[in-house]
């Protein structure tokens, strides 16, 4: 299997493992398209995003893997109550990866965490939807 998957299978094992203010259940996808319906819990989603490939000498190469982690899920009101627990949700994920191997790589170091922008607005404004994606850099060397 490819190195990218297997990292993303490693996030989403440590995901699961982890123990958050909000409970969820963690899921690849190659492409993470859901009902609006469905979004009524919280959806926790990791998507392979890309590589980045660097020689850093005539035999040592470093492959940065991006791993992109979605939060989502539908909300009634749309006040501080409601989407705080959310944006805390995001925070904490990123709390756990920033400067960590994955548990099943110990080789495969997060050395970026991303969250820009913090939240979808046209989700929110359209759809009644939160959606926060975090992209992890995972660094490798070989």
């Amino acid at each position: 299997m490819a190195t990218i998957l297997d990292i993303a299978d490693a996030v989403v094992a440590d995901l699961n493992a982890g123990s958050f203010s909000l409970p969820f259940t963690a899921t690849r996808a190659y492409v993470p398209q859901f009902d609006l319906p469905d979004m009524a819990d919280l959806r926790v989603t990791v998507v392979p995003k890309g590589l980045t490939i660097a020689t850093a000498s005539r035999t040592d190469h470093q492959h940065d893997y991006r791993i992109d982690v979605g939060v989502q899920q539908k909300f009634e009101d749309g006040d501080a109550a409601e989407l705080d627990p959310l944006m805390g949700i995001v925070e904490e994920i990123a709390d756990m990866f920033r400067g960590a191997a994955v548990e099943t790589d110990p080789a495969a170091v997060c050395v970026a965490v991303e969250n820009g922008p913090i939240y979808a607005q046209e989700h929110m404004r359209e759809k009644r939807l939160f959606t926060s994606i975090l992209t992890l850099t995972f660094r490798v060397w070989r």
